[in-house]
């Protein structure tokens, strides 16, 4: 049985992974359809590096 703590890395990298492919995807798993989602949507239309950056800091900030 894994550790909890181990569950939540696989959980981190692939929200990373998803981050990086389509970044509102890995900020909805995180936060789900909130405000940064919303925010990292308009972000990503805007730019994708920018989309991708947000998504990045919402992950990993937790």
């Amino acid at each position: 049985m894994a550790s909890p703590t181990q569950d939540s890395a696989g959980g981190d990298l692939l929200r990373v992974i998803l981050s990086v492919i389509l970044p509102p995807v890995g900020v909805a798993m995180e936060v789900g359809f909130s405000a940064q989602f919303w925010i990292n949507v308009i972000l990503t239309l805007l730019g994708y590096i920018p989309g991708v950056i947000h998504a990045l800091w919402i992950i990993l900030r937790r």
